[in-house]
């Protein structure tokens, strides 16, 4: 499985954005995640979707301004991001994994992207 996360760049406090995963390759993908690190810190839980029914789990003090999303026709996952702030900063990874129901921890997602920084300037 290969996964490939972009839409990353410079913003400013205020813009939005929107990320893209595209998933590929032989496996079991029932869910994708995305996580993000900020400089000096944990990797943390941002939001999960499930491909079957599109089920959604957000990071409950983000899930005002996140939008997550799948096109099944292009495997591709969405993130979108609304009202960002500085301490949106950080790299953002997305991640899938084969349990059939959603979850936060990152140690039950086998297959990680490279990641997309995300900078948000003010």
């Amino acid at each position: 499985v290969q996964l490939q996360a972009s839409g990353g760049g410079l913003n400013q406090v205020g813009d939005s954005l929107r990320l893209s995963c595209a998933v590929s390759g032989r496996g079991i993908t029932n869910i994708i995640g995305w996580f993000r690190q900020a400089p000096g810190k944990e990797r943390e839980f941002v939001a999960a979707i499930r491909w079957a029914d599109a089920e959604r789990l957000y990071k409950d003090y983000l899930k005002d301004r996140l939008t997550i999303s799948r096109d099944n026709a292009k495997n591709t996952v969405y993130l979108e991001m609304d009202s960002l702030k500085a301490d949106d900063t950080a790299v953002y990874y997305c991640a899938a994994s084969a349990l059939g129901h959603i979850t936060r921890n990152p140690a039950l997602y086998p297959y990680w992207g490279q990641g997309t920084l995300v900078t948000v300037s003010s």
